[in-house]
């Protein structure tokens, strides 16, 4: 992954055997994380495999946070995306924003990142967007 336009973000894996911390890595590309000493990499969270794609990353669950902020007119103010998937049989993905003493929840099916992110663009205050475009891996 190129270091000059890669995010990182952290936060936990958890799945029937305990719970660990986590480093996430999106490029705009791709998507990578460790868990267990094992990489998993791919086009999207839902999509995470070994590095033969062998082995999904699937019967458990990612959480992580994200600064995200939200823009209304000049002013922006720092916000929080605490985002949490869920890998089984489909891919449900709820994201929170915390955002003016106030969290906006959108929860969706089959892990569609930019929809859930739609909802909660839609939530927002009347002329309020986010502050900047999320890497394309993350859907």
């Amino acid at each position: 992954m190129s270091s000059e336009s890669t995010e990182v973000w952290t936060g936990w894996y958890r799945d029937r055997h305990g719970a660990e911390a986590i480093v996430i890595t999106a490029d705009g590309d791709r998507v990578a994380t460790r868990v267990r000493g094992i990489e998993y990499t791919g086009a999207s969270f839902a999509a995470l495999t070994t590095a033969e794609g062998a082995e999904p990353l699937t019967n458990c669950v990612l959480e992580w946070d994200l600064p995200l902020p939200v823009v209304t007119g000049t002013t922006s103010q720092q916000a929080t995306l605490a985002c949490l998937l869920t890998l089984g049989e489909r891919a449900d993905l709820s994201l929170t924003l915390h955002y003016g003493g106030t969290a906006f929840e959108a929860i969706v099916a089959g892990g569609d990142f930019e929809g859930a992110l739609a909802r909660l663009r839609g939530q927002l205050p009347e002329g309020s967007d986010f502050g900047r475009r999320l890497l394309s891996a993350t859907v």
